[in-house]
């Protein structure tokens, strides 16, 4: 049994259709918060359950009894942490959300894995650990000391925990940084969502940094290939510094880092309308450019990234334009 947590949101409810797919009995667990709208995690949780080998339970793993309970019912073999609380700029005014989503609820993760021998625990990490660090590309071997966000922080504490459990328990686990993530039925805080709404409803988008971002956007299809290579190779080699065999941390990106102001034109194209652009400078928060060494993960899984960012903005531009059932005459009803 493979538990994934935040199975209702956009890489959980992906990463369980693919282990589904395969014909892995999947446990689902997610609070269903109203961080956005719900309406769209109810829609993503309607595509999983029809797979009989399908099970899901709504709750807080910020809840310790909850959590406990959790396990002890669907006592997975491994597991597969995708719930947190997302966000860099939302982090700015409600930070004791992630203090709760991000490490509390791992820590009752981490204790629970120790307590039923889980085989291995992936859990998912952020390239908003490398912070201030300006040399490119981002490798995990160089310092992550300076977040510059409480996401960060918490994602970067995530990984602290998850040592010491591997040191001291020997519970094989492994972070994956995860590069900007996009695709069909991505959220609705993401670039992509707030680029083609406003383009549609004929918005300016605000561009920060006055265009001078540069991102590592990966396609879902990309990060669940990955993910999936992972989940059932528990480290043998781990962390060399360390010397922890049972602890690894990867970068998963798609190591083609593209500029913003790019980024925009490619949807712009696919939706066949001209953006209006509102240039503002750099928010808290907020890093300069991400760009994924993902050297490790590729000699370890073969893990070979191949979508293109034009390909997967139009796979995005489709899924989003069919969700809301917009058509070529009616876009700018959104």
């Amino acid at each position: 049994m493979i538990l994934v947590t935040g199975s209702a949101g956009f890489i959980g409810m992906h990463a369980s259709l693919a282990l589904l797919d395969l014909g892995q009995e999947v446990f689902g667990v997610d609070n269903m918060n109203s961080y956005y709208q719900v309406s769209l995690k109810e829609d993503r949780l309607k595509r999983l359950t029809g797979y009989p080998k399908f099970k899901f339970l709504q709750g807080d793993l910020a809840d310790t009894k909850f959590c406990e309970e959790l396990f002890d019912k669907c006592k997975p073999t491994h597991v597969l942490h995708l719930a947190a609380q997302a966000g860099v700029r939302y982090s700015l005014e409600n930070p004791a959300t992630y203090i709760q989503a991000n490490i509390v609820a791992f820590g009752n993760v981490l204790e629970s894995c120790r307590k039923h021998q889980v085989a291995h625990l992936v859990y998912a990490s952020s390239s908003s650990v490398y912070g201030a660090n300006s040399t490119l590309p981002f490798s995990t071997t160089q310092p992550v000391e300076l977040p510059v966000s409480l996401y960060a922080a918490t994602k970067k504490s995530n990984e602290l925990m998850a040592h010491v459990y591997s040191h001291l328990f020997n519970i094989p686990t492994t972070g994956l940084r995860f590069f900007t993530v996009y695709g069909p039925w991505g959220r609705p805080d993401m670039s992509p969502w707030l680029f083609t709404s406003a383009i549609l409803e004929g918005r300016p988008i605000k561009v920060f940094n006055n265009g001078d971002m540069e991102r590592d956007f990966t396609f879902i299809d990309d990060i669940i290939s990955g993910i999936l290579s992972v989940l059932h190779s528990p480290p043998n080699e781990g962390d060399q510094k360390n010397h922890n065999l049972q602890y690894a941390v990867y970068n998963i990106g798609n190591n083609r880092p593209v500029k913003l102001l790019n980024y925009i034109k490619i949807l712009e194209s696919e939706i066949g309308i001209p953006a209006k652009l509102e240039f503002l400078p750099m928010q808290p928060g907020d890093m300069q450019a991400t760009f994924a060494d993902i050297e490790p993960l590729r000699q370890n899984f073969g893990f070979d990234p191949r979508t293109e960012l034009a390909t997967g903005i139009a796979h995005w531009v489709d899924w989003f334009m069919d969700y809301h059932a917009l058509t070529p005459t009616n876009k700018r009803k959104f």
